[in-house]
């Protein structure tokens, strides 16, 4: 399997050029179609209509709008820029209404869609949020998510695998396998693991690492176990260490009336993520 196809959502911002960056120099190191989405929501918010007159609603209306058209603009003009530079394929695309739907639409005829991740001082953050739970949930696509801070322009070189037998993590590790491939350095880390029928076996991790190196893929196993540490601390503090450059991990999550409830570790690693993760449902 190759990746043929790469996704990023842009939307006119700053950590969203910072995303292009990642994004073209993993196209370009997989020789990728590089696609770029600016999905923004161009109305005005429900609740608001029903407090102003016809005519002010309809100025800001018009302005919102307008102001959607220039940050698309703006946008276009730096993602084809950064393809004639890089000197990559690719396509432009962009819609201004139900941005997380439209996110979640073209990231289904994607090999994996490039988001940033949530920043909790952010005017959109919970747009931001919405984008990424149902890309993550409901595309069927691994998403990347790219940190806020920082600023990543080289495709990863040492990866971190997060391991735990389970689908999540299974499905992760598959839609990672370019990355893996294209990895100098992977290592499986298997963070206090389970034991018995389903578990990680007798020496947790060795089984998926024996799976990878089938597919050309050259990975040590590691395993820790403690009950002081969360697993998410564990999984950032190893990433520094090793100096990985990215993270490959299943992406845990139930529905609960509507709302989706994140796993542990998935909540943890979104929140104070430091380098680029891979995340697969």
């Amino acid at each position: 399997m190759a990746l043929q196809d790469l996704l990023v959502h842009l939307d006119g911002t700053e950590a969203a050029a910072k995303r292009l960056d990642f994004a073209a120099a993993l196209a370009a190191r997989h020789d990728a179609h590089l696609i770029g989405l600016h999905a923004v929501e161009a109305s005005l918010p429900i609740g608001l209509t029903g407090n102003l007159a016809s005519a002010t609603l309809g100025e800001l209306a018009e302005r919102v709008r307008a102001e959607a058209a220039v940050s698309a603009t703006r946008s276009r003009n730096a993602f084809e820029e950064k393809l004639r530079r890089d000197g990559l394929r690719g396509e432009w695309r962009e819609t201004d209404t139900l941005p997380a739907e439209m996110v979640v639409l073209h990231a289904r005829y994607a090999d994996m869609t490039v988001l940033g991740q949530p920043d909790p001082a952010g005017p959109d953050v919970r747009l931001d949020e919405t984008i990424l739970e149902q890309a993550l949930f409901q595309s069927g696509r691994p998403v990347l998510m790219v940190p806020y801070a920082g600023h990543f322009r080289k495709a990863p070189e040492r990866v971190l695998v997060a391991w735990k037998a389970g689908r999540e993590a299974a499905r992760a590790v598959h839609d990672a396998l370019p990355l893996l491939r294209a990895a100098r350095e992977v290592k499986v880390l298997a963070i206090n693991p389970r034991h018995g029928i389903g578990g990680e076996g007798d020496v947790p991790a060795v089984d998926i690492a024996l799976h990878l190196a089938r597919h050309g893929v050259q990975a040590t196993a590691e395993h820790l176990v403690t009950d002081e540490v969360p697993a998410a601390d564990l999984l950032l503090n190893e990433a520094a260490d090793s100096g990985a450059g990215l993270i490959v991990m299943g992406a845990y999550g139930h529905s609960r009336l509507r709302q989706l409830i994140l796993g542990g570790v998935t909540r943890g690693i979104l929140a104070r993520m430091t380098v680029p993760v891979l995340m697969a449902h």
